[in-house]
């Protein structure tokens, strides 16, 4: 085994994390495969990293803490208002449906595996979470059809905070269980009591402090991290083991709490929660013995199928059962369940447990969760969109449109792209410009469309086109860029606000001033006028009779060229880049003067 500077090796850990999210998003894969594998090549393979060794006796405050930060920013999501039309068939799949994973798993990782009941059942309680990490960038590649869609992505985000309430409950079971049989139900009982009082009481002097103006703006984020933590061994002096139960709880009772916002705080907590989890999972999989790894392939595989082929499927069926789902739908969504960030937090932090208190076998755990991941992923990643496209699920290539700015304009081309059959959302951080799209049926995203916030829960199915037309001269950049990698390009296009003129160092990247010129060289603020006066959208057919030449003669500079639909019916926004012969049996959009 080679010995390195600790700090080189906390620089290679950073380095690898880094690497590994950079693959993840540009293959659209979820990050914790790669984060697992570069844990193991500079763990066991390379024998470059012992996590033991370089961290000593902080290795399990690290992760005890890291786990508490992961749970709050998981609950911090789960906003009840916010899971829609499928409200009820979430509901039983993060209720009914984990309580049916859980009993149908255990059996068979006590009999597969040959571990005690009390380790089956903290296992099975571990696995019944899959977690957006993991199932977004699936969905973004995949393309299910928007039910399957929508279900997946809010089952994600609800049982996170579930999944990791139960495996707790089952840890402090397991734990008071070393008791007199007296005292197990009493110490069961006050860990839940004092995690679900702590969590209570944290979130609301918070909410209260935030409200009132208490805390100063710059101080917010770093208020409610301290908190976190706080509540967290708080909740654990009074009663052992409840903290994680806590921070869950303080999470959602912010996320419910109507009268704060909590979306810059989910963002910095995200923002935090990625460095966490890139580097500990990098250090957890370093931890991974392959030997052992390697001894329970064939068992493990044995309890996958269980998992895939009984549990999931037994969980989807009486959780759907009076839906108005397909069942080629409920097909798909007993497939895609893979399972990702907080199993393998949460399996970590019991093994570290569970071997401080000298319990027997506790590191299979890791490794069971380790290969559960790996193999839920890969395997689903392969398989799931082949699977979708036999079922008929799968969304065709997305012609959709998101317009980012909610002005006018903005509304007359979105209610236009409407009625030719496009699926459009507009999206804007301007309350007014929401509510008037909604009034106008409209399906809108009220915040910012690049934030880890919208990435989680705006719904961009049947989306593959952004055209940003807002007046956020600082924004606009960024979500740009931001749906530049998700969509490419050439699906990216924006208005020009101005010229762009000043110092070099003030003007914004050539990669962003290229996606100008959407419309031609027409700016917001001509647009946003034209609209004021008056202005009208307008779609015209060209004919052998009409053409161009006619409607460029009828019009005069009274009018503002936006899409041309071709003869095949495909429509395209007009850019000052792009040259088009416009010809008969073409159709083009256009704004008209009200003095045409």
């Amino acid at each position: 085994m080679l010995s390195l500077d600790p700090i080189l090796i906390l620089v290679l850990i950073g380095f690898f994390s880094i690497i590994s999210q950079l693959i993840a998003h540009r293959l659209r894969l979820p990050a914790i495969l790669f984060l697992l594998m570069s844990g193991v090549m500079m763990g066991p393979v390379t024998g470059l990293l012992e996590p033991d060794r370089v961290f000593g006796d902080l290795l399990f405050p690290i992760v005890s803490l890291s786990v508490a930060i992961i749970l709050f920013e998981g609950a911090l999501t789960l906003n009840v208002q916010e899971l829609g039309e499928h409200k009820r068939t979430v509901t039983h799949l993060c209720s009914t449906g984990a309580i049916v994973t859980w009993i149908v798993v255990t059996p068979a990782a006590h009999y597969f595996m040959d571990i005690s009941w009390e380790l089956a059942f903290l296992f099975s309680a571990i696995v019944t979470v899959t977690g957006p990490t993991v199932v977004m960038p699936m969905i973004r590649a995949i393309r299910p059809s928007k039910n399957v869609a929508q279900i997946l992505k809010w089952e994600g985000i609800v049982i996170d905070p579930i999944g990791a309430i139960l495996a707790v409950l089952v840890f402090e079971y397991i734990v008071a269980s070393q008791n007199a049989v007296s005292h197990t139900l009493v110490v069961f009982f006050k860990t839940i009591l004092i995690g679900a009082l702590v969590g209570v009481a944290a979130g609301y002097c918070l909410a209260k402090a935030i409200k009132k103006g208490v805390l100063p703006e710059y101080l917010v984020n770093t208020t409610v991290l301290i908190s976190v933590l706080i509540s967290f061994e708080l909740s654990n002096l009074i009663a052992h083991e409840s903290g994680l139960l806590a921070v869950t709880v303080m999470g959602m009772y912010l996320a419910n709490k109507r009268d704060i916002k909590v979306d810059d705080i989910v963002e910095f907590k995200e923002t935090l929660s990625v460095l966490l989890i890139s580097g500990l999972f990098v250090i957890l999989a370093a931890r991974i013995k392959l030997e052992e790894l390697n001894a329970i392939v064939i068992p493990a595989s044995m309890l996958m199928l269980v998992l895939i082929f009984v549990a999931r499927p037994l969980n989807v069926y009486l959780s759907t059962r009076k839906s108005s789902l397909k069942w080629q739908e409920k097909c798909l969504i007993s497939w895609m369940a893979p399972r990702g960030i907080v199993a393998a937090a949460v399996s970590a932090l019991f093994a570290l447990k569970l071997d401080m208190i000298g319990y027997h076998n506790a590191d299979i755990l890791v490794t069971l969760v380790f290969f559960v991941i790996v193999f839920t992923v890969t395997l689903q990643s392969l398989t799931t969109a082949p699977l979708a496209k036999l079922l008929g699920q799968r969304e065709e290539v997305a012609r959709g449109f998101l317009i980012f700015g909610g002005g006018s304009f903005a509304r007359m081309i979105a209610k236009e792209l409407m009625a030719l059959g496009y699926t459009v959302k507009i999206a804007d951080t301007n309350w007014e410009t929401i509510r008037a799209a909604r009034m106008e049926g409209i399906p809108t995203y009220f915040g910012n469309p690049s934030s880890a916030h919208a990435s989680r829960t705006m719904d961009l199915t049947g989306i593959g086109n952004v055209l940003v037309m807002s007046s956020y001269k600082q924004l606009n950049p960024i979500v740009t860029q931001h749906f530049q990698y998700l969509f490419g390009e050439e699906h990216v296009m924006g208005v020009s606000l101005k010229e762009q003129k000043g110092f070099e160092g003030h003007l914004p990247s050539e990669q962003y001033l290229e996606s100008l010129g959407l419309f031609g060289d027409v700016t917001y603020s001509k647009l946003a006028s034209q609209t004021a006066k008056g202005a009208t959208i307008k779609r015209t057919a060209l004919t052998s009779c009409f053409t161009f030449e006619d409607y460029k003669t009828k019009y005069l500079d009274q009018f503002t060229a936006l899409f041309f639909i071709d003869a095949k019916g495909r429509l395209t926004p007009f850019h000052k880049k792009g040259k088009v012969e416009l010809t008969e049996g073409y159709q083009i959009i256009s704004l008209i003067q009200q003095a045409a």
